[in-house]
């Protein structure tokens, strides 16, 4: 260790003992009344120390009044540099500062809320826009251009938008509007693979619900497929019992509401009554007298009891 850094790290004498001098300089700084004890000293290089005092401002704990007080070489007068609040190593302290757009998270959003995109985002790229497009029954070949002067036909001069009428039907700009591709931006491959692994992350072959699946969605006749490239790995979920309902889920995704999983088996019908019409069974309408059901009994018995 050098000696000029020795001295560096050890507090010059006469600047540790203007103690009087930092206490005025931050009473003079802070408001009355905020400027507790003194706090210690620390050396921050040759003839240069700072003072530390408590401060008392309601809402400021742990952070201290920095003093620092200077000597010029070879003087014996301490001159002031600088006063400042700084926070001390218990200090209570804010949050660091994060900008809105790390801050926002999935679901943030409410209703009447704008989600602006910045101008170079990465998932998107520009769209089809119309600007070179050719103009109707323009020759955009040479191929065209002879078959244009073989047939005689007429070559629409200008763009649709000087044209007294704009064709819609035919134009490149309507088959891509038909497309879904007229628009300013359209997803990114960046785009696509960010949100191929947000969707795998949280309905993939991974988590632990299809870990326990008995099979995987691609099986299943309750996922919808879904157009473009990504339909190849991903569908919708249909099962208004599975935990996936209405979401995105990969194709290796599964749960235990697969349609194949346990198909409960058909109940049994019971078979329908058999009606013979073409014959007829006699109902007796009093019982026989020898089936037991009533007791013979005499005429003259059967007159006492009030029986016809």
């Amino acid at each position: 260790m050098s000696a000029a850094t020795t001295r560096s790290r050890t507090p010059d004498r006469l600047c540790a003992e203007a103690v009087d001098l930092a206490r005025a300089a931050a009473e003079e700084a802070a408001a009355p009344g905020v400027v507790g004890e003194h706090a210690g000293v620390e050396s921050e290089g040759d003839r240069v120390v700072t003072h530390f005092f408590e401060c008392k401002e309601l809402g400021y704990r742990g952070w201290r009044w920095a003093v620092t007080v200077a000597r010029a070489s070879r003087a014996k007068v301490v001159t002031l540099d600088e006063v400042v609040l700084l926070p001390g190593p218990d200090a209570l302290l804010a949050p660091e500062w994060v900008p809105w757009s790390e801050r926002l998270r999935p679901g943030d959003m409410g209703p009447g809320d704008l989600l602006p995109t910045d101008a170079e985002d990465l998932r998107l790229e520009p769209g089809y826009s119309g600007e070179d497009e050719p103009p109707p029954a323009s020759p955009v070949s040479e191929e065209m251009a002879e078959l244009v002067e073989a047939e005689d036909a007429e070559v629409t001069g200008g763009t649709p938008a000087n044209l007294p009428v704009v064709p819609l039907r035919g134009t490149i700009a309507a088959v891509a509007e038909e497309l879904g591709m007229r628009r300013a931006r359209v997803l990114s491959r960046y785009g696509l693979h960010v949100a191929a692994d947000r969707w795998e992350e949280s309905y993939g072959a991974k988590t632990p619900m299809a870990q326990a699946a008995p099979a995987s969605c691609v099986s299943c006749g309750f996922l919808q497929p879904i157009g473009g490239s990504l339909g190849q790995a991903f569908g919708v979920c249909a099962n208004e019992f599975s935990p996936a309902d209405g979401h995105v889920v990969s194709l290796s995704y599964g749960c235990g509401g697969h349609s194949e999983a346990a198909v409960m088996p058909k109940p049994p019908q019971p078979a329908p009554p058999v009606i013979d019409e073409t014959r007829v069974d006699p109902f007796p309408l009093r019982p026989a007298a020898d089936s037991g059901s009533v007791p013979v009994l005499a005429d003259e018995d059967v007159a006492e009891l009030g029986h016809s």
